[in-house]
């Protein structure tokens, strides 16, 4: 089954959408702006992404520069952020099993399928 982390006001995230709806690809939508993620959900997607915290932040929104997180060096504490401000969280995120990817671009995803053996 794939997962994806999804924010319907934006339009990369409604574009990966269509295209697992186009590739009939079945799905199931996290709204993280609804229900946040937890802390161990967030630690999960790092390893599945293969990357660090820092890495599924999104660095221009304004909150961003707020909070200072440039100079957090603690993964948990960025985590910690994240689940506390969802919308922090680069989007959209395609989960299947052990492997994930953040869609941008959305087109990403073809290879994503492909390569998954979905």
């Amino acid at each position: 089954m794939i997962f994806i982390y999804h924010n319907p006001m934006w339009s990369k995230s409604r574009k990966s959408v269509e295209i697992l709806k186009e590739e009939k690809v079945k799905f199931n939508i996290i709204e993280y702006l609804k229900m946040s993620p937890s802390v161990d959900d967030l630690k999960s997607l790092t390893k599945k992404l293969d990357l660090k915290p820092i890495d599924i932040i999104r660095k221009k929104d304004k909150l961003f520069k707020e909070l200072q997180i440039d100079k957090i060096n603690e993964n948990k504490k960025i985590l910690e952020i994240i689940a506390e401000h969802p919308k922090l969280l680069e989007r959209p995120i395609v989960v299947k099993e052990e492997q994930a990817i953040i869609a941008r671009p959305p087109e990403l995803i073809y290879d994503f399928i492909k390569v998954s053996n979905i």
